[in-house]
């Protein structure tokens, strides 16, 4: 985890508070791209700097940032988890996801995690510094094109037990597994099994935990 002292003057002097910035992006050189670029927004200021999911928290409580730009791919327990950690330890902290391959289900889950914001890595860096200030008065910043995408994503056509059918599978659980942890019969596994698919098009059970995860169903 790396900190910046802060008791220099910044001298922003537009009318506009500073807004303190925590990264957390595991690529050395993608993180050391975001905080430079941050650096040199006069209203903007990286305050600290972590490459893991487990620092997050802690740098957070530490250094009090306004808001947070997290990778999704964080490693440890992955971006989200972590966002919805920090709006119980660091409610005044609001987070931005970024992500490198961003589809609607992404978005809905960081929604549902506490975040404000979501983005593509493959932003620029002044709608990077757009959303930041965005999420910083409290409202939403996401690619529009992505926006478009998840409104006119299908809404969830499965039932509650084929969900917990399909979560378990995921897992790689046979048939007879899922009905022992269910405690269903294995005919009926199997009847959900082949509902779902036909239900999201897919061509077997895998392919079924893909469309579902990608539609942020799971």
């Amino acid at each position: 985890m790396t900190v910046r002292d802060q008791t220099i003057t910044l001298g922003y002097d537009e009318g506009g508070a500073l807004i303190r910035i925590l990264v957390a992006e595991h690529l050395p050189l993608v993180r050391r791209g975001l905080v430079v670029s941050l650096d040199a927004e006069p209203d903007l200021r990286v305050v600290a700097e972590v490459g893991s999911a487990e620092d997050v928290v802690p740098a957070a409580v530490a250094r009090e940032p306004d808001t947070a730009i997290i990778d999704l791919d964080l490693p440890g327990e992955g971006g989200l988890p972590v966002a919805a950690r920090l709006g119980e330890k660091a409610p005044g902290c609001r987070v931005l996801i970024l992500s490198a391959q961003p589809n609607p289900g992404q978005v809905r889950r960081a929604f549902a995690n506490r975040a404000l914001g979501f983005l593509s890595l493959d932003v620029a860096p002044e709608r990077l510094a757009e959303g930041l200030r965005e999420i910083a008065a409290g409202r939403r910043a996401i690619d529009s094109e992505l926006a478009v995408a998840v409104l006119q994503s299908a809404a969830n056509p499965l039932t509650r037990r084929e969900l917990e059918v399909l979560r378990i599978a995921a897992g790689g659980a046979r048939s007879t597994e899922i009905a022992a942890e269910l405690f269903l019969s294995v005919g009926t596994v199997r009847n959900h099994l082949s509902r779902i698919m036909c239900k999201t098009g897919a061509r077997n059970r895998l392919d079924a935990v893909r469309i579902a995860t990608d539609s942020g169903w799971l």
